[in-house]
């Protein structure tokens, strides 16, 4: 329920920032030069992009891997506080570099990280599972 309401929210808001820019400009791209120049219009594409991410985790989630057990669901939780943690200091790093394709490739990592996870973690109850 509180995803379904993040979403509606963001999508809200998301649509009143690209009404209102195009409101103000009239033509296609003069809207998206002041989309992309208007720090509080980016912030709200931003969310909507975070909402749009988290929305394709929980479907590809569900499609791999159905129903988690609350094991799997834990571990996950535990290391994507790592992950995130080294994410931020990688991102200290790497700061000059700082550009939506960089945030992608970081996301796609995190991804592929935590499908990793639910992987591993699904082989070791399987074959724990076998043997007993």
């Amino acid at each position: 329920m509180k995803a379904l309401l993040a979403t509606v929210i963001s999508l809200g808001l998301t649509t009143v920032v690209i009404g209102n820019a195009y409101y103000q400009k009239k033509q296609f791209y003069p809207s998206i030069v002041y989309l992309t120049n208007s720090n509080p219009s980016m912030a709200v594409m931003y969310l909507q992009a975070f909402i749009l991410v988290l929305l394709v985790g929980k479907l590809l989630r569900k499609i791999f891997f159905g129903q988690l057990r609350p094991a799997e669901f834990e571990h996950l939780i535990e290391r994507s506080w790592y992950a995130i943690t080294e994410t931020c200091l990688a991102f200290t790093v790497f700061r000059d570099d700082f550009n939506p394709k960089f945030i992608a490739l970081f996301t796609l990592l995190l991804f592929l990280k935590a499908f990793h996870w639910l992987a591993e973690d699904r082989v070791d109850y399987v074959s724990n599972d076998f043997y007993y």
